[in-house]
């Protein structure tokens, strides 16, 4: 049906910076919402970026100013710019999207997830 693939992940040291990238695949008619969410070992996964079909983002405040949402329509991309990186922003970082398949039916997918590890 759909897959979402993520890349990007890694280990930076704190004020470092990496580059998410998640690129939807399969049957897809529209995809409207896109977002990036993470996922720390004992807690609720939480939302870090969202971006629409249009382009109006939303950031949680931990992030504002350090993180940019993008995203690419011609390439069912979505993309995360995160600069000055902390030890808090360690976690597992997942794609969603909301899509709207060729059926015509309506469904969010995530993508398999990808580390995000801010050590010295």
């Amino acid at each position: 049906q759909v897959q979402l693939v993520e890349s990007g992940g890694g280990l930076v040291q704190p004020g470092g910076s990496l580059r998410l990238a998640c690129a939807a695949s399969g049957s897809i008619l529209s995809i409207y919402d896109m977002a990036w969410y993470r996922q720390v070992p004992g807690k609720q996964r939480e939302l870090v970026a969202r971006i629409s079909s249009g382009g109006s983002t939303t950031y949680a405040d931990s992030v504002k100013g350090r993180f940019t949402v993008s995203r690419d329509n011609a390439k069912s991309a979505v993309n995360l710019r995160m600069n000055s990186l902390k030890p808090e922003d360690t976690a597992v970082y997942f794609c969603y999207a909301f899509i709207r398949l060729s059926t015509g039916t309506f469904n969010g997918y995530w993508g398999q997830g990808t580390q995000v590890t801010v050590s010295s």
